[in-house]
């Protein structure tokens, strides 16, 4: 037991003796492991940023900026990063208004009546009944030929006879066309005569706005995010 005792003791001193860790080291150390965790995520940054693979680089490139912010590898890759973050969204983006526009091909006997169409960014109240939605439609008809029209889901057109409606394209200034509603009551819809030059104006533009007269008085505007148009999609129109 007194042995026990006697070698316990002796540890107790030796340990005692030992130099207590250097603050300084320690925090090197810290640095040294922060700065080595932070390149390992800055180098699966690279590698995304290099394949060009937008949306997996911006997302190691956020880990890092939050995770490290401090880092060296953070600072190195802060440009790249912004850079990344950009084309991603801008891809993202192209990749919605893309999804906006839906594409139909129907048999008309023999041949094959074609259309693009979208729908406003927000619906508008065309009867008082409330917001509802409102599409522009590009069809290819093998017998009625080419055409361009907005349609209701409530409420009527005030342009039977003919009318004028404002078409604004981006920040440009509005321009007037020509329109017509036509005597039926198979659809809600009012064409707009110059169907040529609205498709080239859908086809170069970010987003059109059209503003047309409505039965129930006043004008409305529907506003369409028209920038993923696949013109191919209707190839006798280009």
């Amino acid at each position: 037991m007194k042995m026990q005792v006697t070698l316990l003791s002796a540890a107790l001193m030796l340990a005692a003796c030992q130099p207590a860790p250097d603050p300084e080291a320690v925090r090197a150390q810290q640095a040294a492991a922060v700065e080595q965790a932070a390149e390992t995520m800055a180098r699966q940054f690279d590698e995304q940023f290099a394949a060009q693979n937008w949306r997996l680089a911006k997302a190691h490139g956020d880990v890092l900026l939050a995770e490290y912010p401090d880092s060296q590898a953070a600072a190195r890759i802060k440009a790249d990063h912004a850079e990344a973050t950009g084309k991603a969204e801008a891809a993202e983006n192209a990749a919605r208004v893309e999804a906006l526009w839906a594409y139909q091909s129907e048999a008309v006997g023999s041949k094959q009546q074609l259309s693009a169409a979208i729908y406003a960014k927000d619906n508008l109240d065309t009867d008082g009944s409330g917001p509802r939605p409102v599409r522009l439609i590009f069809r290819d008809h093998p017998e009625w030929g080419d055409s361009a029209y907005l349609t209701l889901e409530a409420g009527d057109f005030d342009c039977y006879g003919g009318c004028r409606v404002k078409v604004a394209v981006d920040d440009a200034e509005p321009k007037s066309m020509a329109a017509s509603r036509p005597d039926t009551d198979e659809a809600i819809a009012m064409f707009i005569e110059d169907e040529a030059a609205l498709w080239k104006l859908a086809g170069d533009a970010e987003v059109i706005a059209i503003e047309f007269p409505v039965k129930l008085g006043g004008t409305r505007t529907a506003v369409f995010e028209v920038g993923g148009l696949d013109t191919a999609k209707l190839p006798d129109w280009n």
